[in-house]
């Protein structure tokens, strides 16, 4: 889907802070939401694309306001609660009032049909596609050409494992873009490489 959250590539951000020495966690309830996230997946409550994509849907104004480990617990609780684990009174009485959910999810999709396979050196471009549940194609890559230069083992396709919907599975490929084909004159020159599904690709004239 398209969002807020898919900042990759936009203007008006400025640089992106950095810390080399950062800590990781700033509270131990943040420890705490990401060591319940992470059970979640591994007793298969949900994966980890339906919790990328609960996150995706969170309302626009929470997404921005919200911390990493608020994003989290917030796709966390919001899950449970789909998946029948717990309801959404028995979480509030437990918290003591109201807590933000993300917005219901939109229908997925399986495989396109008409992809294909490519191979390193080939020349492909990035479907122009908007689709209403979840993606992996960031924005700023869409209508894009570049070089295929790596190939990855095959992965659950994105798109229809955020939604229950079955797929084939499908390899990613490593695509080297150039910044002045992605941000034309906006751009110093270098190479941006993506690892895109081959659902979102076709090849380039």
């Amino acid at each position: 889907m398209d969002g807020v959250h898919d900042m990759g590539g936009r203007q008006g951000f400025g640089r992106v802070r950095h810390k080399p020495k950062a800590e990781t966690f700033h509270a131990p309830w943040e420890k705490r939401v990401n060591a319940l996230y992470s059970l979640a997946v591994k007793h298969g409550i949900y994966n980890m694309d339906e919790y990328r994509h609960a996150i995706e849907r969170m309302e626009p104004r929470h997404y921005l306001s919200a911390s990493y480990y608020e994003r989290s617990l917030t796709s966390l609780a919001t899950l449970c609660i789909e998946k029948g684990v717990f309801t959404q009174d028995e979480l509030e009485r437990r918290a003591g009032g109201t807590v933000p959910l993300s917005l219901p999810a939109a229908p997925g999709r399986p495989n396109v049909a008409t992809r294909q396979k490519y191979k390193i050196g080939d020349r492909v471009r990035v479907r122009t596609e908007h689709v209403p549940g979840h993606v992996r194609a960031p924005g700023y890559i869409r209508g894009k050409t570049g070089i295929v230069v790596d190939i990855t083992p095959a992965y659950p396709f994105p798109d229809a494992h955020a939604h229950g919907i079955h797929a084939e599975d499908e390899p990613t490929y490593d695509v080297r873009f150039r910044t002045e084909e992605l941000w034309p004159g906006s751009a110093d020159r270098a190479e941006v490489h993506v690892g895109v599904f081959e659902s979102y690709l076709e090849p380039a004239a």
